[in-house]
């Protein structure tokens, strides 16, 4: 038999006798928790279509689990939040509001949506679980502290792959057309349909593209290039596996050796010391004269000093650059005067989709905590990523 909450009906069901023995089972093994809510279909479909990898160890084994009564979520007004609570009806969600002090908001919470900080570590003392909303999660591993404590850390990879692998072929192919130059000769309009300076028409059918970091964004990156005929290389840190559209994939320490056969190179790593200023004078020495270069991973993997120098030179015969070292990038900087070079503010995450995918991520990993399952995107806080 089922025990409810409404003890009127336990006494319709089966008379008083019933009724004391749920009392005394609920006194012993405290409330009765409601079964969480199974995966939704769109969460289903979302971890299916990206791949997104669930961790090998339940979160009930983490040791500090224990089943939540409160958790914080940043960013998410109230519909947004009542979309989240249905996935967790047995757990209150606290709206957190980042403009007031967080130690009475997060004193009780044993989760986080959407911060990390010395902050938010130091205010809640039950913290066991961050999930974070970007996927980048290099300033949540550095906070003091949270390896030390057993924080699980859990990120969007993945879930922003599609439209960062969209924005970087659009940057390859706007360079390849010429677009950046043809941009600016209509904000002066001009026909310039036979000058002199007319950048040189590329195609991209049957060229070979090096995608320097083949995870969840990479793999799109090459997803598509190979659909537009072009010849795939890769990277990646973990093993020389890939999908059958790329052709070769390398460990680390062949990169520059790859770099001398690629026309266009996509940095799709996440940042780490390994990655760290990796794009360097070395590196432009050692790639195809004339390559282009799109970096839509994290500025500080590239020297931008060597960046610059290897445009000026022509050795390097453009630029699409998502994101820069510094951010923002100061006005007097020279990356904004080189006629070869397409900079957008680090949106290349962006799209009319993406947010919906962030929260179906949020609600199931939520759902997956509350339950004791295995999360979704488990961050390595050693690796970074």
């Amino acid at each position: 038999m089922t025990f409810r909450n409404d003890l009127t009906v336990k006494r319709a069901v089966c008379g008083p006798q019933c009724v004391l023995f749920a009392l005394l089972f609920t006194a012993w093994a405290g409330p009765i928790i409601a079964a969480p809510t199974q995966p939704t279909p769109q969460a289903l479909a979302l971890i299916e279509s990206l791949g997104l990898p669930a961790s090998p160890i339940a979160v009930r084994d983490v040791p500090g689990w224990k089943v939540p009564t409160q958790i914080a979520v940043a960013y998410a007004d109230a519909a947004r939040l009542a979309q989240l609570q249905a996935a967790v009806p047995e757990v209150r969600l606290r709206a957190l509001d980042r403009g007031a002090p967080l130690a009475a908001q997060l004193a009780d919470v044993q989760a986080v949506v959407g911060v990390c900080s010395t902050e938010v570590l130091a205010a809640a003392k039950q913290l066991h679980w961050i999930q974070l909303l970007s996927v980048g999660a290099e300033r949540c591993v550095a906070v003091p502290g949270i390896g030390e404590r057993g924080i699980v850390l859990s990120n969007m990879q993945r879930t922003s792959a599609v439209p960062i692998a969209e924005h970087a072929i659009a940057m390859m192919m706007a360079l390849g057309r010429g677009l950046p130059y043809y941009g600016n000769a209509q904000q002066a309009r001009e026909w310039r349909g036979d000058a002199d300076d007319e950048p040189a028409m590329r195609e991209v059918t049957g060229r070979t593209v090096l995608v320097v970091g083949l995870g969840g964004i990479g793999t799109e990156v090459a997803r598509r290039a190979h659909g537009l005929g072009m010849r795939v290389i890769a990277t990646r840190n973990s093993s020389r596996d890939g999908p059958d559209f790329v052709a070769q994939v390398g460990l680390p320490d062949e990169l520059l050796t790859l770099a001398a056969h690629a026309d266009v190179v996509v940095n799709a790593t996440p940042l780490t010391p390994e990655t760290t200023d990796l794009f360097d004078r070395t590196f432009f020495a050692a790639l195809k004269p004339g390559a282009y270069f799109i970096n839509v991973g994290r500025g500080r993997s590239v020297v931008t000093d060597d960046l610059v120098a290897a445009l000026r030179s022509g050795r390097v015969a453009g630029a699409g650059l998502d994101v820069t070292e510094p951010e923002p990038l100061p006005k007097a900087h020279a990356l904004w005067l080189q006629p070869n070079v397409i900079i957008t503010p680090h949106v290349a995450a962006s799209s009319d989709a993406q947010g919906e995918r962030y929260w179906i991520v949020v609600a199931e990993n939520l759902r997956r905590y509350v339950a004791g399952e295995p999360l979704l995107n488990v961050v390595d806080i050693q690796r970074g990523y």
